[in-house]
């Protein structure tokens, strides 16, 4: 199926996503970067510790903050101009530059292969990748845990037709899940150790060996041009909080869980899984995803090539 902006746009309808569809874009004046942020991660302790205002006040800027429930619709927001600045998995920009969108890659945060999994039931007779031939498989469309499906069935000597899909978002993904409505679920942290805790989700294959599962830090054309010492500011923020999450990983999962609404010892697995250090990409780190890009072209996923090098930032922070 190939993805269009419009088609995007129109699979959004009734999220989180449509109060700030009439949000105008921030003006080259306008001293504020409004981020973007999933329910999980580095951006939701940034925020509850207050470090980037704290920080951006110094240089007179403000901050506003927007939740969304995955990568894809925060994208879709950063096209629309409703967010300056963003993080997500690796394939949703992909698709979005794909779609059209000016995004632009500022930096990334280390592998985390194991924060990522295809999982099947503790009682499942699936024993192997292989035997989800025929089977269907819940994911999030879109999102990283797409490329791990794809590399995963390739890796079992399986094509991406061999399997049926289901495109939902993990709540729903999880539900189908516990129902039996699917056999197996693509899914990433921390809905990963929360599933594998509470119904007993068995790990078929996760990324190790097989994919890096990295983190990206977006934002737009125009915001880098015209807002260049606060995304500095915002990237440096980040790493003062990846640095005390890394040496306090107890602390953060017992922070983020009344925030994830899951307990703090489910978090904590997830968090161990997770890597900190955020940095400009290299040039091995833009190959990597110019190969599922590529990937993704070749089994039709996007309608034409892209080149990714031509959307990362030079220089900065």
């Amino acid at each position: 199926m190939l993805i269009t902006r419009r088609s995007l746009t129109a699979a959004l309808a009734g999220t989180a996503l449509l109060p700030l569809l009439g949000t105008l874009p921030a003006r080259a004046a306008d001293k504020v970067i409004r981020v973007g942020y999933q329910k999980y991660g580095t951006l939701v302790l940034l925020k509850g510790k207050g470090i980037l205002e704290e920080k951006l006040e110094a240089i007179g800027y403000t901050v506003e903050w927007s939740e969304f429930p995955a990568g894809p619709q925060l994208l879709e927001a950063l096209n629309v101009g409703a967010v300056d600045f963003g993080s997500t998995g690796e394939t949703p920009p992909i698709f979005a530059q794909a779609a059209g969108a000016p995004l632009v890659y500022v930096a990334h945060e280390p592998p985390a292969p194991r924060g990522e999994a295809i999982l099947v039931p503790a009682d499942s007779p699936i024993k192997t990748v292989a035997d989800l031939k025929g089977k269907n498989v819940a994911l999030n469309k879109g999102s990283n845990v797409h490329f791990l499906l794809v590399k995963a069935l390739e890796d079992a000597g399986l094509a991406y037709t061999d399997i049926k899909t289901s495109f939902l978002p993990p709540a729903d993904a999880r539900a189908a899940f516990e129902q039996g409505a699917v056999d197996a679920w693509v899914i990433w942290d921390p809905f990963q150790a929360a599933a594998e805790a509470a119904i007993g989700a068995r790990t078929l294959r996760n990324g190790e060996n097989l994919v890096p599962n990295h983190q990206f830090y977006l934002s737009t054309k125009t915001f880098v041009d015209a807002h260049a010492e606060a995304l500095d500011v915002t990237i440096a923020a980040i790493g003062e909080i990846d640095q005390w999450a890394k040496a306090n990983t107890a602390t953060a999962a017992q922070e983020l869980a009344p925030i994830v609404g899951i307990p703090g010892d489910v978090l904590a697995i997830a968090l161990e899984r997770q890597s900190f250090g955020v940095t400009p990409l290299s040039d091995a780190v833009v190959a990597q995803q110019q190969a599922i890009a590529d990937t993704f072209h070749t089994l039709g996923l996007i309608p034409a090539p892209i080149v990714i090098a031509d959307n990362v930032r030079k220089g900065g922070a």
